[in-house]
Formats: C-alpha cells, sequence, structure tokens
C-alpha cells in the first residue's frame, strides 16, 4: 500500500484523535469541568463569528454572557473565562500528547534528512568513504538553555509522557484517567523557580530521552556507516546552561553552578547503573558475571554517596575487557547490549552535558575593574598603578602577560566574590567531572578585544595559573557587533599569548553569535544577512591565521528568534562558512515540542547531522553568485531602514508597555531570572530581553520581529521593476528560500482582526496601523515571490497544525485582549491597585501559558 501524503498522515493520526479525545475530555463527570465543556464550544463559535464580522474581543464576550448565560452574576462571568483558561490549557496538551505519539506516522523516520537516507545516497554515489571521512571530525552540539518558554510544571510533562504513550497504544481507559488527571492539575506555578529546579527539570530530558536517542544514532553510525569500527569523535553531545547562565540571572551562584555538575554527575551514573544491572541479569557466563557484578557495586556505591574508587578510564576499560570476553569466548552473546553501553559511555563521560558559563561583558568589566583596584591597593605588582590611564591597547598588552593569583578575601563586592569564585568553580568541576564537563565561557554582549582579555586575565589570575583548560566564546549580537567581530578577532589572532592559549585548545575557537537580540536589534532580513556575512568574513579571517572556527548559534524557537526549520539553514550554507561543527541553542518549549519524546528527539538531530553534512557530499556549489549577494544587501538594508524607523516611533516602547503582555512575562513565575537585564525603573529597549520582547507581539498576534521590513525591503522591488531580481534570488538561493519560508511561518501565526480595535485607539491607533499595512505588504509580496498561493504551502501538515492550534487558542486570546482591554479603561480612569484590577492583571497572566505552549516556537 502506497504511503500517503503527509497531510493525509496528519488528519488521520492526529485531528481525527484529537477530536475523538478532546469529546471524552468535555464530557468527564467533573461537574465544573461538564459545564465548561459543554459551554467552550458555544464561546470558541462567538469567538469566530464575532471576527469575521469585525467585533472587538469586549464585545464578543459580552455577546456571549448576553446570549448564553444572562443571569450570570459579574464575578459568575469572571470565574467562567478563568475556567475557559484552564481548560484551553489542557485542550493543549492534549494535543501536544497526541501530535508527539503520531510523530513517527506523520514524519518519515528513514526519509531524507535522517541517517539512513544520508548512509544511502552516499552509498549511491561511492561517497562512503567521504561520509566516514567527515563524521570523524563533524560534530552537532544541542545546547540547552535556562530561557523560561516552558509553561508546564514536571507534574503536567509527566502527563504528557503518560498520555502520549497511551494514545500510542489507543489504550482508551488509560487515556480517560489521564485526562480526569489532568483536568485535576493546577498548572500555575506559585513560586518562581529557582536556578536549580530550573537545571533538575532539563535534567529529566536528559535522563529520559537523550540518554537513549543520542545512543541509538551513536550505535546506528558506528554499525551501519563504520561497520562496527571504534570512532574516536563523539559526533553528538549537548551543552548545558541551567546554572551555568548568568548573563542577567542574580540568582545564579558559584554554589549553584557546582550543585547543578553534582546533579549532572549523578544522574548519568544512574543510568550506567540501569544499564549495568540489565546486562548482569544476562551476562551470566564464567570470567564474566564477577567483573560485572563488580562494576555494578561501584556504580551503586557513587550514586549512593558511598565511597567508590571507580573511575571513567577503569569502567571503559574494564567493559571494553568483557566485550573481548564475550566475543573470544561466549560467540558474541549480548555483544551489542554492552557496546551501546561503552558508546554511552563515550559520549557522556562523568559529566553528561558540558556546562557553559555565559555573563554580559558590562559585568566582566566592573568584577575586573574592581579585581584591580583592590590589588592595586593591596601592593600587589599585578598591575601597574596607572592601569586604569591606560589606553585599551596598553591594557590589553598587561593582560596577556599578567600572572600571579588573586588573593579573594580582599574582595569585599559580593557581586565580584561571586564572579570569581564561579572561575574557582570550574576548576572543581574539572576535577571532578573531567575537563569536558566545563570548559567554556560565553561572553554576552561582547563588543571589543578587551572584553575578551579582561575574562583571560581573570580565568588565569583567579583559577587557572598553570593551565588555562577554558575556551573563551565571545557572542556578538547587534548589528554593529557583529559588522566589527572580525577586527576584533584578528586582534585575538595576532596577539602571542592568546594564540599560545588557541594552540594548546587545538587551535579551535569558538564564537558565539545572537539571533535573538540581532533580530531585536535590526529587524528580521538584516539580522540573518548579518550573521550570515559575519560568519564568512570570520570564516576567512580565522582560516588566514590557521583556526577552526566553531560557530555556536544563539536561536530561539520562532523564526524571529532563529528558529523556524533551523536544519534547512544549515543545509543552505556554503563553502564560505566554516561547517565542522553545528552548535546551537535549543530553549523553552522547542525542548520538549522538536525533542521532547524519543522519536522526535531522534529524528530532529538525525536532520541537523544530515544538513550538517549534506553540504560537504552534494557537488552543488551554495556558495551566493555576485548578483544574488547585491540584492540581498539591498534587501537588507531596505528592511533594516524600515524597522530602524519603526522602532524610532515615539509610541513603539508605550505601546510595548500599554498595549501588549510585555510587563505580565514577569509575573508568570515560570523563570528564575528576571525579564529584563537593567536595573532601570522605566522600559529601556536595550535591557529588554528577546524572549518577552518576541513572546509580547505573540501573543497579540501580530509578530513583528519575523516579517516587519521585509514587505517594505520587496515592495521598492515592485516599485522599481526589479522584482524579477528577488525573484531569481528566491529561485537559487537556498538560504534566502529559507529565511522567506520561515518568515511566512511568522505570518500564518499573525491574526490581526484580534487587535483590530486598537486601529480606532487616539493614543496607538496610528501605530497599528504601521503594522498592520507592513503585514498585508509582507504577506502579498511574498505570496508574489514564492509563487505560493497560501503561506506555507509547501509544508501543509505543519500549516495544519500550526491552524488546529491557533484554532484551540482562539478564545484564550479573545480573553486575554478583553482583560488587556478592562485593565485599559480602570487605569484610564485612574485605578491602579485593588481587587477588580488585580483580577484582569491575573486573567492576562494565565491567559500567556496556553498561547506559549500551543505555539510551540513563539519565544
Amino acid at each position: 500500500m502506497p504511503t500517503q501524503p503527509k497531510l493525509t498522515r496528519f488528519n488521520q493520526n492526529v485531528l481525527s484523535k484529537y477530536q475523538i479525545y478532546n469529546s471524552i475530555f468535555m464530557t468527564l463527570p467533573f461537574d465544573t469541568i461538564t459545564k465548561t465543556g459543554a459551554l467552550l464550544p458555544l464561546f470558541h463559535e462567538t469567538c469566530k463569528k464575532g471576527f469575521e464580522a469585525g467585533e472587538n474581543p469586549t464585545t464578543i464576550v459580552n455577546d456571549f454572557f448576553k446570549k448564553y448565560q444572562a443571569r450570570r452574576s459579574d464575578k459568575s462571568q469572571i470565574d467562567l473565562l478563568f475556567r475557559f483558561i484552564q481548560y484551553i490549557e489542557r485542550q493543549v496538551v492534549l494535543f501536544d500528547a497526541i501530535e508527539d505519539a503520531a510523530f513517527s506516522e506523520v514524519n518519515n523516520m528513514d526519509g531524507i534528512g535522517t541517517l539512513r537516507s544520508l548512509k544511502e545516497s552516499a552509498s549511491a554515489e561511492n561517497k562512503l568513504e567521504t561520509l566516514q571521512k567527515y563524521l570523524e571530525k563533524f560534530k552537532v552540539r544541542i545546547v540547552l538553555t535556562a530561557h523560561p518558554t516552558q509553561f508546564y510544571p514536571g507534574s503536567v510533562l509527566g502527563i504528557i509522557t503518560d498520555l502520549t504513550k497511551a494514545v500510542k497504544e489507543n489504550d482508551l481507559l488509560v487515556i480517560n484517567d489521564l485526562l480526569a488527571q489532568l483536568g485535576k492539575t493546577p498548572f500555575f506555578k506559585h513560586k518562581k523557580p529557582t536556578p536549580y529546579d530550573e537545571a533538575v527539570s532539563l535534567i529529566w530530558y536528559l535522563e529520559n530521552v537523550f540518554y537513549k536517542s543520542f545512543g541509538t544514532i551513536y550505535d546506528y553510525i558506528q554499525q551501519n556507516i563504520f561497520d562496527g569500527k571504534h570512532i574516536d569523535n563523539d559526533i553528538i553531545n549537548i551543552g548545558f546552561w541551567p546554572g551555568g547562565d548568568r548573563d542577567g540571572n542574580p540568582f545564579v551562584t558559584p554554589e549553584i553552578t557546582l550543585k547543578v555538575a553534582d546533579r549532572l554527575r549523578e544522574t548519568i551514573i544512574k543510568n550506567y547503573y540501569r544499564d549495568a544491572r540489565r546486562l548482569r541479569r544476562k551476562l551470566t557466563f564464567e570470567g564474566v558475571e564477577d567483573r560485572i557484578v563488580v562494576l555494578e557495586t561501584e556504580l551503586y556505591r557513587m550514586i549512593t554517596h558511598e565511597e567508590s574508587s571507580l573511575t571513567l578510564a577503569f569502567l571503559t576499560s574494564e567493559l571494553k575487557a568483557i566485550k573481548q570476553l564475550i566475543i573470544d569466548k561466549h560467540q558474541s552473546l549480548y555483544v551489542d547490549e554492552v557496546n551501546s553501553l561503552l558508546n554511552k559511555i563515550h559520549l557522556f563521560g562523568f559529566h553528561f552535558a558540558n556546562l557553559d558559563i555565559r555573563q554580559d561583558s558590562r559585568k566582566h568589566a566592573q568584577f575586573f575593574n574592581d579585581m584591580v583596584n583592590v590589588s592595586i591597593k593591596s601592593g600587589s605588582k599585578m598591575f601597574p598603578k596607572n592601569y586604569h590611564e591606560l589606553s585599551e591597547k596598553e591594557q590589553i598588552q598587561i593582560l596577556s602577560k599578567v600572572e600571579g593569583e588573586v588573593d579573594l578575601s580582599l574582595i569585599k563586592d559580593e557581586e565580584t566574590l561571586k564572579a570569581l569564585k564561579t572561575m574557582k568553580a570550574i576548576k572543581a568541576i574539572q576535577t571532578t567531572n573531567g575537563e569536558v564537563a566545563a570548559n567554556r565561557y560565553i561572553i554576552s554582549n561582547n563588543q571589543t578585544t578587551l572584553h575578551v582579555m579582561q575574562l583571560f586575565a581573570m580565568l588565569k589570575l583567579v583559577a587557572f595559573q598553570d593551565k588555562l583548560t577554558v575556551d573563551i566564546g565571545p557572542l556578538f549580537e547587534t548589528i554593529t557587533d557583529l559588522e566589527n567581530a572580525p577586527a576584533v578577532m584578528e586582534e585575538l589572532y595576532t596577539n602571542p599569548e592568546y594564540t599560545a592559549h588557541l594552540k594548546s585548545r587545538g587551535n579551535k575557537q569558538t564564537i558565539m553569535l545572537g539571533f535573538s537580540d540581532g533580530t531585536k536589534d535590526g529587524g528580521y532580513l538584516m539580522a540573518n544577512w548579518a550573521i550570515y556575512k559575519a560568519k564568512e568574513n570570520l570564516t576567512m579571517v580565522s582560516r588566514q591565521y590557521g583556526i577552526t572556527v566553531i560557530f555556536f548559534d544563539g536561536r530561539g524557537g520562532p523564526p524571529a528568534r532563529g528558529g523556524g526549520k533551523t536544519h534547512n539553514f544549515y543545509a543552505s550554507l556554503g563553502p564560505t562558512i566554516e561547517d565542522d561543527e553545528v552548535q546551537l541553542t535549543i530553549q523553552g518549549q522547542t525542548i520538549s515540542s522538536n525533542f521532547g519524546t524519543l522519536d522526535s528527539s531522534q529524528y530532529n538531530l538525525e536532520q541537523l547531522i544530515s544538513s550538517g553534512i549534506y553540504n560537504s557530499l552534494s557537488d552543488k556549489d551554495l556558495r551566493m553568485d555576485p548578483d544574488n549577494r547585491l540584492v540581498m544587501d539591498d534587501l537588507s538594508r531596505l528592511s533594516y531602514e524600515a524597522y530602524k524607523s519603526f522602532k524610532a516611533h515615539p509610541k513603539f516602547i508605550p505601546y510595548l508597555e500599554h498595549m501588549s503582555t510585555l510587563k505580565y512575562y514577569a509575573k508568570t513565575n515560570i523563570g528564575s531570572r528576571p525579564s529584563k537585564r537593567g536595573k532601570a525603573e522605566g522600559l529601556v529597549f536595550e535591557d529588554l530581553r528577546a524572549i518577552p520582547f518576541v513572546g509580547s507581539w505573540s501573543q497579540l498576534k501580530q509578530n513583528v520581529p519575523g516579517f516587519f521590513g521585509v514587505g517594505t525591503a520587496l515592495k521598492h522591488y515592485e516599485d522599481t521593476n526589479q522584482f524579477e531580481k528577488a525573484q531569481l534570488l528566491f529561485q537559487t538561493s537556498d538560504f534566502f528560500k529559507t529565511l522567506i519560508e520561515n518568515s511566512m511561518m511568522s505570518l500564518s501565526k499573525s491574526f490581526f482582526d484580534l487587535t483590530k480595535y486598537m486601529s480606532e485607539d487616539p493614543e496607538y491607533g496610528e501605530f497599528w496601523n504601521v503594522i498592520y499595512t507592513e503585514y498585508q505588504t509582507s504577506k502579498r509580496l511574498l505570496l508574489k515571490l514564492t509563487g505560493y498561493k497560501e503561506l506555507m504551502e509547501e509544508e501543509p501538515a505543519g500549516k495544519a497544525s500550526v491552524a488546529v492550534r491557533e484554532s484551540i487558542v482562539l478564545p484564550l486570546l479573545t480573553i486575554q485582549q478583553y482583560a488587556l482591554k478592562k485593565i485599559q479603561e480602570l487605569e484610564k480612569e485612574g485605578v491602579t491597585s485593588g481587587e477588580e484590577i488585580e483580577v484582569y492583571r491575573k486573567m492576562v497572566t494565565r491567559s500567556l501559558f496556553g498561547n506559549i505552549n500551543a505555539s510551540r516556537n513563539s519565544a
């Protein structure tokens, strides 16, 4: 029987099941659920028809109560709206679980972009040896971040996991019980999580998903591409930010960093213990059983914190010896299981994930200057007394050669002391968990060579006097910083001391590039093109000095923050960009949506591996030709000018502050860190974090960061009769095609009927119309550019999934806008506190959750 089209598979395995199980949920025998379940479809229909008729959310809500619930008191109406919110949250969970359960049915697990497909095409083209050579050096690292866009508490994640399993097995009794459990389980966190809580939440994915999916992928590569031979390269590994990322998060302390590293070590050893225990039941052979029992016992001692002398080296060598014994004397019985455990130990060591440390350059400068002042005051000769009067170049010279050890007991400033103690913590983690456990320090908002050298000096003076075993990764974020990045790196590459450090690190330099803050600063097209060009220039300057540059992409979930179909992006890069490694951040609900199950995790990891390797195996030259580059430059410039002008609009910040959900992000208790970096009372654009910035546009269903400026740029080409140049760029550049298709996803998730009432607002009406005009222009011209009849035409199943999710949350968005409007009306009357306004504020905050979770990549 032929395979059905992807859209048909989605409709059969996801949509139909959702309709069936949602009807079960609606009829659960709980008083509040039954009543809510009966009324919500009526409210949904009222919303749908109301927006089609051009009505505003306030009218829609009032009409619903007038028509269906006229006898309800004001309090009773509010209670029902809150119940609708709770109900919709659970509908989203149900849809998530069904979509996760159907993942392998909807997606072709052996199709294009999978390892099987890669291996078969390499074999067919006699390129298997080329593939092997490439896999011996190529790596993919996904870095799980602490960015708070995952709204599900642990108890709900557990239900999703169990529900996914039950849906897969079509077990109606279990599904019924789980839906009942879901109806009674609270979603709202009353307390903010600590950074350690965040780490524990994400370690769940390491323990239950990545441990298995990474192992399966590595086993497949070894058996099918390398014919069972050992591969020195780990190929795939995990980076980890919770407990290490202190950029703008005052709650991450050195103690928490050490505690998280301990938890990672304990968790991976627990997983090894489970595998060793399973092996013990199978390896009951003479000469083998005793040895596996010893290993199991020692691993158990380690996880129960008893004294053990077991080292990673001994565990590996002993398992290799057991494997050889089985091959030589026991007909290779269960050898694959032993080999699989060896592979996992090769991948995860005693560290499980590579814990990154990150801090802002402005903070480093503050800590560094404090350290220098204390040092000079104490009479130390490490720094000259006139250090602060010296030029930047002279300071860099001193920092390159500085030696000695800082006496931390002299440091009185608590913030500086925490920062310096963190550097000691890195050294301690390396001693217990291995060097790879914590050997990278990211400097966010890096602007100059001095920023790198300040950290270089601090690390050496505080903890690494003998040898610096830490890679320093500058993060370039704004458009200006991206343009200056090659000059900064050249200055570092020509510094003898820094070059000697790089040589000791294998002549590799990690450079991080910020898609999120780049888009916030320069708009969608300019940010992506500026990063592309920065990568080209950084590749060129690095190759010139014999350095292999490793690009680490700071991506968010949605296209506006570098998300969307990321594997298409990597597959579109040509030979002018270094591609030995693919490294990217995965955050918030993108972790659970793209990597939350064994199937989705394996599929998306394979897509990333394949996309990185595809260029090297393909004969197609992906470099952009000069004419296309000129068009790309021009479109980016035009788009940037439009976005810059939009950002400079006097109503830009007030609109976000008063008409969006921006200020409510801080009240959601989903993340441990503040929603902005600085301490300024008012809203300062530079201090605003990318997540609440992008998320607020998403809640308004305006998705500005994913398209603003694109329409204006294309319109210029249309007006000057040059549109065919843009069309040729789309047809011949995979990079531009990926950008445009991701932008279409942002447009698909926009719904301006929701906020149309703002167009008549005396203060913000003109500003709303600026956004809407750009949306209409972008949509019209993207369809003209691509030749598509509708947005996301090339991905019908993805479009269908978006449509269902948007439909589920339509009542939720209506309630949110209704509450925002009520707050605005009360504030205009001078009411800023009291029970009434607080109820509406709570309504806005509560309605954030379902919308974020439903979008799956909205922040």
